[in-house]
């Protein structure tokens, strides 16, 4: 296990660039098992999570060529179905919460693939319902395989069938697994309730590129017209081309980070119509920013006034599918309040674990009120109180990167252990920030 041993209370400045998005990478990585056609993916993020998914393909036979770091070419010719199958890709998908993506094409090619219940953050109660309900809807029956604690798909014979369907919750990866599902089935799928994250557009985009057709890109009504047959064929031998947009959890986490440390950030490249109300959500809580091109410009400001409701009341922060605020940032919303004048209620829906790392922020001197598994009600010191240096535990990602936000404003050397949570997020991001300015040394 390694930790940080972060020096708080410096000050920051200079540009950041923030990598390719995490989410995006895991959907678009595993859609290069819909065609026989080599796909070149550019802007990877060089992080754990990621790597480990590129891995597993290298052992089903999908022949991986890294040209540069963040450029993958990715060539589904020939996949191995014994191994898919075997004891050992289970385990490894059953370590890792992205391989759950890997279903859907599988099951769509293959006619078989394990669903074993999914790695990643400790963070509550994830279901898989969604997706495999979405697999039945298309034809496939499943059971449970004791001996490998999971789920075995099976595709009627014929291949799988499109239809209609109305999912019960706007999943965005559920969404992404049946929509590449589709894409092997006869005929036509109608997805409704669909998730219509950027990344399920950009996925979306990569799959029109490879050949299959797709209606209703953006919004929650995704139309998916299926072709087994560009899964093992390789029109005109062409050489797909992709790049992965920026990761709007890092752009968020970084305009946190240049209002918590008072610091003045420009954040490049950041595709900001891409970012949805994201912005709009740290101005609530009194940060500036300004849009400067494709850049983010974040100016030092001594002082962050949350806004109230118009009838006065406190502020509500919640998350909500897209276009509703990414759940994946309320921890950093949170810490950023602790530092604000004023008070605001943070309602995370999603997962009812998410928020219990506000103990270590208690600790640290943060007024916090944790009413339940869901909802924080934060008063913030507006800087005249600065927080303590605290050992933590990085719990998982999200709750990782805002406590090392509060560990750089606090006064002292602050510790976060199991890092590895925050390395399967960020990559580089010691480095990163220390370029910036900051004190962060890793250890083991």
């Amino acid at each position: 296990m390694s930790s940080f041993v972060i020096e708080g209370g410096r000050t920051l400045s200079g540009e950041i660039i923030p990598q390719g998005a995490k989410n995006e990478a895991l959907q678009v990585i595993s859609a290069t098992l819909l065609t026989a056609c080599p796909v070149t993916i550019s802007n990877i993020p060089e992080i754990s999570d990621v790597k480990n998914l590129i891995g597993m393909l290298d052992k089903m036979g999908v022949k991986v060529v890294r040209h540069r770091p963040g450029e993958y070419t990715f060539t589904a010719d020939e996949i191995d179905r014994e191994y898919v199958l075997s004891d050992d890709f289970v385990k490894c998908s059953a370590a890792l919460r992205g391989s759950v993506l890997m279903v859907g094409p599988l099951l769509g090619r293959l006619g078989k693939a394990y669903f074993p219940k999914p790695g990643g953050d400790k963070i509550g109660r994830r279901k898989v319902d969604t997706h495999i309900q979405g697999f039945v809807n298309l034809g496939a029956s499943y059971e449970y395989d004791p001996s490998k604690k999971a789920y075995l798909l099976t595709a009627p014979e014929g291949g799988l069938k499109g239809c209609y369907m109305l999912l019960d919750e706007a999943s965005v990866t559920g969404t992404a697994n049946i929509i590449m599902a589709s894409a092997c089935a006869r005929g036509e799928t109608v997805i409704y309730n669909a998730a219509c994250e950027p990344y399920v557009q950009q996925l979306c985009r990569l799959m029109i590129h490879i050949g299959y057709h797709i209606e209703g890109i953006g919004s929650n009504l995704i139309k998916v017209t299926g072709d087994h047959n560009l899964t093992t064929s390789c029109p005109e031998n062409r050489n797909i081309i992709h790049r992965i947009l920026p990761d709007m959890i890092e752009v968020g986490s970084f305009i946190g980070m240049a209002a918590i440390t008072r610091s003045a950030i420009t954040i490049k490249n950041v595709c900001y119509d891409e970012l949805g109300i994201i912005p709009e959500s740290f101005r609530r809580l009194g940060i500036c920013l300004e849009q400067r091109g494709d850049d983010i410009y974040v100016p030092a400001q001594e002082s962050y006034v949350i806004d109230t409701a118009l009838d006065g009341s406190i502020m509500n922060i919640a998350d909500a599918p897209w276009p509703g605020l990414t759940p994946d940032l309320l921890s950093v919303l949170l810490v950023v309040a602790t530092q604000c004048r004023g008070s605001v209620l943070i309602h995370q829906k999603m997962f009812e674990s998410r928020l219990f790392f506000v103990d270590s922020l208690i600790d640290m001197g943060a007024q916090i009120i944790l009413c339940d598994p869901h909802r924080a009600v934060v008063i913030g010191h507006d800087h005249r109180f600065t927080l303590r240096a605290n050992h933590m535990v990085s719990p998982d990602i999200r709750a990782g990167i805002a406590l090392l936000l509060a560990a750089m404003s606090a006064k002292g050397t602050s510790t976060i252990d199991n890092i590895e949570q925050i390395d399967r997020g960020y990559e580089d991001i010691d480095g990163r920030l220390n370029r910036l300015g900051a004190s962060i040394r890793r250890i083991s």
